[in-house]
Formats: C-alpha cells, sequence, structure tokens
C-alpha cells in the first residue's frame, strides 16, 4: 500500500507535459537513489507499482572517452528526436567528487538546449563511484522515466575503459562514441570494448574529415575480425540479424544525425523481428536481480557486528603480513555463521 505522498507522486507522473510531472520525476529518483532503510521500502512500492507502465521506450546507452563529445551528441540527437514528437529522458551520470559525494561536470548545463524543452527531461547522477561508468540506480530511473512517458531513454556514461561498459547491459543498444585521431588503429583493437558495441560513431568529422576516414576504415576492418572470431551471424553476413557498424558525424553542427537516427531505427527493427529485443531485456532482468543480490550481500556483510569486531584485528594481520589475505576473508565470512569457500 502506498503512503499518501507517493500515491500523489506517482498520480503526478501521469500529468503529461506539466511541471508537476517533472517534478515528480525528480523525486521519485531522489527517492531511489536515498541510501535511508525507510525510504528504501518506500522506493521498492512505488517501483512496483509503475513496474506496469514501463517497457515500452527505446533505451540507448552512449559512451566515450571524456571530451569526445558525447554531451554535444545527445543534445542534438534529443533536439531532433523532440522535433520528430518523441518524448527524451536523459540519464547522465557524472564523476563523483571526493569530498562532496556530487556531480563534478555538470551535464545538464552543457546541454541547455535541450533542458529548457517541455518533452526532455535531463537527470545527471554521480556515479558514486560505482564501476561501470553508471549509477546504482539508474536502471530504476529508466523505469520510472519510462512510466512517466518518455519513449527515448539515453543513458551517458562517465567514460569507457575495459570496465566501464555495464551500460550496455541495461540499454537495448550500446553506442560507442570516438574521436578521428586518437591513435586509430589503437582505438581498433580496444576488443573488451569493441566486441560489446552495437554502433560506433566517429564524432568531430568537421575538424578532421581524413582522420575521421581512416578511422572508420580501421575500426571496420577490426570489427570484420571480431565478427569472424566469436559472432557466427556476423560472420555469415546474415542480414536477418544486426551487424556492429561504424559510421562519421558532425554532433556540434548536427550533420548526420538524421542518418543515426536511421539505423539506430533499423537495429530496433531488425532485433525485435529476429527475438533478440526481447532476450536482451530479459537476460538484463536477470542480471540486474543478481546485481542488487551481489550489492546487498556485501552491504550486509560490511554492516554485520561480528565481521566489525574482527575486522580491525585481521586488517592489521593482513597489512603486517602475518595472514594471509585469503585466510582473513574467510574467516570474516564465516564470522557471519556460514561457511564458504
Amino acid at each position: 500500500m502506498l503512503e499518501a505522498a507517493d500515491l500523489a507522486l506517482v498520480n503526478d507522473l501521469a500529468d503529461i507535459a506539466s511541471l508537476k510531472q517533472r517534478r515528480a520525476l525528480a523525486k521519485v529518483i531522489t527517492l531511489l537513489e536515498s541510501t535511508r532503510l525507510d525510504h528504501r521500502k518506500r522506493a521498492d512500492d512505488v517501483l512496483n507499482t509503475l513496474l506496469p507502465k514501463t517497457g515500452k521506450s527505446f533505451r540507448l546507452g552512449i559512451s566515450g572517452v571524456p571530451g569526445v563529445g558525447k554531451s554535444t551528441l545527445i543534445e542534438s540527437l534529443g533536439l531532433y528526436l523532440i522535433e520528430k514528437g518523441h518524448r527524451v529522458a536523459v540519464l547522465a551520470i557524472d564523476p563523483t567528487s571526493s569530498l562532496s559525494g556530487g556531480s563534478i561536470l555538470g551535464d545538464k548545463t552543457r546541454m541547455e538546449r535541450l533542458s529548457v524543452l517541455d518533452n526532455a527531461f535531463i537527470r545527471p547522477s554521480p556515479s558514486s563511484l560505482t564501476l561501470g561508468g553508471v549509477a546504482e540506480k539508474t536502471r530504476e530511473a529508466m523505469l520510472v522515466a519510462e512510466a512517466a512517458g518518455f519513449d527515448i531513454i539515453i543513458v551517458e556514461t562517465v567514460g569507457v575503459g575495459q570496465s566501464e561498459i555495464a551500460v550496455s547491459g541495461m540499454t537495448d543498444m550500446f553506442l560507442l562514441l570516438q574521436l578521428p585521431n586518437a591513435g586509430d588503429d589503437l582505438q581498433a583493437i580496444k576488443k573488451g570494448v569493441m566486441e560489446i558495441a552495437d554502433l560506433i560513431v566517429i564524432n568531430k568529422v568537421d575538424i578532421d574529415p581524413d582522420a575521421a576516414m581512416r578511422a572508420q576504415l580501421f575500426i571496420t576492418s577490426s570489427l570484420r575480425l571480431l565478427g569472424f572470431q566469436g559472432n557466427p551471424d556476423h560472420a555469415s553476413h546474415n542480414q536477418d540479424f544486426w551487424h556492429p557498424t561504424v559510421m562519421t558525424l558532425s554532433a556540434l553542427e548536427g550533420k548526420g544525425v538524421p542518418e543515426l537516427w536511421e539505423k539506430i531505427m533499423h537495429f530496433e527493427k531488425l532485433q525485435r523481428a529476429n527475438g533478440k529485443f526481447e532476450s536482451r531485456r530479459k537476460q538484463q532482468s536477470g542480471a540486474w536481480m543478481w546485481d542488487r543480490i551481489d550489492a546487498g550481500l556485501k552491504n550486509a556483510f560490511r554492516s554485520n557486528t561480528a565481521v566489525q569486531g574482527l575486522l580491525p584485528s585481521l586488517t592489521a594481520q593482513v597489512n603486517q603480513g602475518t595472514l594471509a589475505p585469503s585466510v582473513a576473508a574467510r574467516r570474516l565470512l564465516e564470522s557471519m555463521g556460514h561457511e564458504f569457500f
């Protein structure tokens, strides 16, 4: 049973094109991000109430190194989509300040034109030092935005690296943004990132068109190699399945944005037709559940009184080299009343 205040928030979320809805959306996401136990219970009730209204959007993840132009591309694409009648929610994940715990880049201030439109919602959230380049509650925030009627959800990550690719595990399409001349041949062989990208976009083609073309050729060749190694659909050129491709554009000038959206729509059409769209979402839901289980177990471990009593002395022994870390870990885990490894 929802509390009166939470019921009002849920009702306000249904008030499309109203300031009331935007305030409610921001409040619900803030509730989801809270670490207070009473807030978590309320957030669970709200999320379960909204669940039947979710799942109808297209979720696009965008990643790339800092300075590649992620915010500029998102604003250009968002403006284009709103002109076509879509409602766009942007969940921009900022690096976390080690001093204040808040966002340090302020993505919303770098999307000034998009942020003032009624059919756009931009939510910057600190990554809270979590791995994967996304915030801990990004998945929940996506569901709330969907329940509010936003049909395009864009998730912008902190940056990209071997561990900062969690966005691919929560979106329908993962777009990797690249610079035109940042060591093209090296970029092309970063298998850990390349093999999970659905679309690779070379941005800032207006700065150096020749370099952008070279980067496109290098990366296209590497994608073919990765396809032959691990993707039978790619290797056989089966046209019923999507094959990762590379394109160029200028987000600053808006050139190539319509073509980008055409590729995204083609991707969605193929994925829905061959069944991979639905299977990907089901797999992501299961992975999400286990992610939360892992996080919950870790929190329970740290807050356990027996663990807290043993932790200082065992940590000191590990630091002094008198106790093997694996032995210390096992003793801490067994202090909770269970046997581990």
